[in-house]
Formats: C-alpha cells, structure tokens, sequence
C-alpha cells in the first residue's frame, strides 16, 4: 500500500520511523456530470478571475482571504517553518482507557508501518504495551495543512491511528431530544429487551452495499443493451403508531419468524393465526333461544307434583277434622258419617286421576295446576251434599 506520510511516532525518549497508510478506501460508484441534450461531458475549469484564462494545476497554490476579500499568499515553505513539534511527528500524550474515547470524535483511521529494519524493535515494543496496558494512546500530529488528534490501538499485529475530532469541533444536542414528558412502562422496556434478544447478533462481515451492487447490476445491464428500467416497489408508510405495545409484540413474532428462516408470507400466516387463536365469542346475555327453552315444560311438571301433593295432604286433613266430629254425634249419624267418609276417598281419587289426565292432555304445567285445583274444589263441595242427604 502507498504511503501518504512519513515521519516517526515519539515516545517519551524513543523514536520510531513509520510510515502513514490509508486503512479504509471507498467502494460508492462516482457519475460524471453530462449535458442531458448531446450526452456530452461537463467538466469544472479553474479560470482565473482577473484575466479569465484557465490555470493549470501546477500554477495553483494557497492564499488566505481577509475580512476586506484581500489575499495573502501562503506557500509550503511557509507551512513547513511553523513552530510546532508535530510537523513531522507523532507526538503521544497520554495513554487512557478506550472507554474515554467518544466514538463522535472518531474520525479517518490509518494504519501505521515500521518504516525499516532499525524501526522493528521499538514498534513492537509500543505494540506490546498497548496490548498488555488495554489501553489506547492519545497522539498530536499534522497532516494537509492543520494538527490534528489522533488515537493509536493495537489490530492484530499493526498499529492503528484514528483520527479524532478536537473537543470543541462536537457539537452540543441541544434542542435534538424530545421535549415532551414521555413515561415509558416496564412492560413496554422487557419487549424491547425481547426485540433485541431475538434481532440477536450478526455478523458484521456479513453485510454489504445492497445499493451498490443494484447500480453495478443497472450499469452492466445498460451496457449490454438488455437493460430495461422497471418500477421500484415501494412499500406504504406506515401510519402513526397508537399502541406501542402492539407494534412490540408484532416486532418480536416477525422477528422470531425471521430468525427461524420463515418467509415473510410465512411470518404474516402465523401472524394471523395467532390473532385468530387469541379471538373470543362472546354471547349476547339476556337473549335465549329455542332450544334453551325446551326442558321448561319439565320444571312446570315439578310444580305439578307438588301441587297434587299438597291437594291430597288438605284432602287428607278435610278427612280427620270429619271423622272427629261424627264421633261426638249419634251412632246412626256416626255410620252415615263412616259412609260419607268412604264417599270422600273415592272422591278424592278421581280428582287426582282427573288432574293427572288433565296435566297429560295439555302438557303445560299452569294447566296441571288449575285441574288440581278445581279437582280440590269439587271434592270440598261433593262431602257437604252427601251429608245433607243422610
């Protein structure tokens, strides 16, 4: 790899020569600028505004503009000549734990070479204590034109420095966080936490550019004449989210069908399925239906019997209060009451076969009732008039 940089990383009293590489290169596919109508090429022509001729890059160099839009030229010797110690070095300050690194202030990253043989030995040796002390070591350096920060860290068997922003180049988020109160329960915090169980790891080599693979795809076919633009399928947008809880629950289904390899069409019948499963029916109270009032008949019948039970207990009682006071009469009287008495048994039996045959005819129980009923009257009426004709 071609170097961008060399010079030497100070070490307290140690010096090693090293020199500067790019670890990271851009992989985005650049276009030209064209004229729409010709197809033709547009290019950027550095003109010089006083005499309007076109300056080649060899004859550009730097100027500062002061506030009154003059210009002081400055050269590289200029530069070259400023007091600063790390014109050429890598000056390390201090070595802190990575934890006390901001990721805001991360910033290009370089990888860092021993610069010959004699350079080996005391680049190990800063590799090593890196790698033992688990810390990393803060450097000052100068590079196009400024001093910049830098962080070194230990990858595999190379030292790596990462640019770092200064302080004062991160800016405060003031005014980025919400500013309406917002409670969030901790029903709604363990879905999170299950969302995240189940999205899981993944492996960072694993992914890559789906964009740009679709633009290589485009040129290719566009190249060989086959290229036929179709319409993107973009999905709606989503409306806004009422209940977070719901779109939780549903986040972890899709995501546990996911990770078990199940299509999206497979997520989505699972989905439903599920929703189908948690449905209730629930009836409609205070309405019955035919069937509910089938057996009805059977609890009027309950009330039947006890009816006709109840009519044989009076009957019965109407029976002893006679038979008491036949005895304080007459014998003649008391044998006609005897014969009167036999008369209200067999009346009292044809009045429970009537009811019975009145409650079978009408197969209600109101009717059963009011037959044992009026069965109960006519046996009361029947004793007097046989005691009247004896």
């Amino acid at each position: 790899m071609r170097s961008i940089w060399n010079g030497a990383i100070s070490f307290g009293l140690v010096s090693i020569p090293i020199k500067l590489v790019n670890a990271t290169e851009s992989h985005s596919i650049s276009f030209r600028q064209i004229h729409v109508s010709d197809g033709g090429r547009v290019r950027y022509r550095k003109v010089c505004e006083l005499d309007g001729e076109e300056v080649p890059a060899a004859e550009i160099g730097k100027g500062y503009e002061e506030a009154d839009g003059s210009i002081v030229p400055i050269t590289d010797e200029d530069l070259v000549r400023l007091p600063i110690p790390t014109a050429k070095t890598i000056e390390i300050v201090s070595f802190v734990p990575a934890e006390e690194i901001d990721p805001l202030q991360m910033d290009a990253a370089y990888y860092l070479a021993a610069n010959g043989a004699t350079a080996a030995k005391p680049y190990t040796l800063l590799r090593e204590a890196l790698k033992r002390s688990r810390k990393v070591a803060i450097a000052k350096y100068a590079l196009r034109g400024r001093e910049r920060l830098g962080m070194l860290r230990v990858v595999d068997d190379v030292i790596a420095m990462h640019g770092l922003l200064w302080p004062d180049e991160i800016r405060q988020p003031e005014g980025v966080a919400p500013e309406a109160s917002v409670t969030v329960r901790e029903a709604e915090l363990d879905l999170a936490d299950a969302l995240m169980a189940t999205l899981g790891e993944v492996e960072i080599a694993s992914l890559h550019d789906d964009y740009r693979e679709a633009v290589e795809a485009m040129l290719a076919a566009k190249t060989g004449e086959g290229f036929e633009p179709a319409e993107a399928v973009v999905e709606p947008a989503g409306g806004q989210v009422i209940d977070l809880m719901a779109a939780l629950e549903s986040s972890v289904r899709a995501a546990k069908a996911s990770r078990a390899g199940g299509s999206g069409e497979s997520a989505e019948s699972a989905e439903s399925a599920e929703s189908a499963a948690e449905a209730e029916v629930t009836p409609i109270r205070g309405r019955r239906t035919p069937a509910a009032s089938a057996p009805a008949p059977k609890a009027v019948g309950g009330k039947k019997s006890t009816a006709s039970a109840g009519t044989a207990k009076k009957t019965a009682a109407a029976k002893k209060t006679a038979a008491g006071g036949k005895k304080s009469t007459a014998t003649a009287k008391g044998a006609a009451g005897t014969k009167s008495g036999a008369g209200a048994r067999a009346g009292a039996r044809s009045t429970k076969s009537a009811s019975a045959a009145g409650a079978k005819s009408a197969g209600t129980g109101r009717a059963s009732a009011g037959g044992a009923t009026a069965g109960a009257g006519t046996a009361k009426k029947a004793a007097p008039r046989k005691r009247s004709s004896a």
